[in-house]
């Protein structure tokens, strides 16, 4: 993984999850700000399967479990389709804060993912 880029995933996701979760708090249903928000979030989320792709043939392997990175990665990235899938099918203030709880899932599994990747021993 890229530091900086892990980084940058980690600032959308809590932004997101801070953002959908006050707006939903606050009564807001649905929007297309936080809609939105979850959507910059997926598609940093499949950059991030692009470069796990990419990352080891290029010299950058994974110190960890490579099949326990992949399973964060990809739950990660279905997290916010189902949170956003859930938010256009009930659209209530509660929908709204399930998106912002997806979005800190979201920020703590790529953390993990990074310390799989560069910490761990295989």
């Amino acid at each position: 993984m890229i530091l900086w880029f892990t980084y940058v995933e980690v600032a959308v996701a809590v932004a997101a999850g801070l953002f959908c979760t006050i707006a939903g708090l606050a009564g807001r249903r649905p929007s297309d700000f936080t809609v939105g928000s979850l959507a910059l979030l997926e598609l940093l989320l499949l950059a991030q399967i692009v470069i796990a792709i990419i990352a080891p043939f290029v010299g950058n392997p994974p110190t960890g479990s490579l099949l326990e990175f992949w399973v964060y990665l990809v739950s990660a990235a279905l997290l916010p389709v189902f949170a956003v899938g859930w938010a256009l099918l009930e659209r209530s203030q509660w929908s709204t804060v399930i998106m912002g709880i997806a979005a800190l899932a979201v920020a703590v599994m790529v953390w993990r993912m990074h310390v799989i990747w560069t910490v761990q021993l295989a």
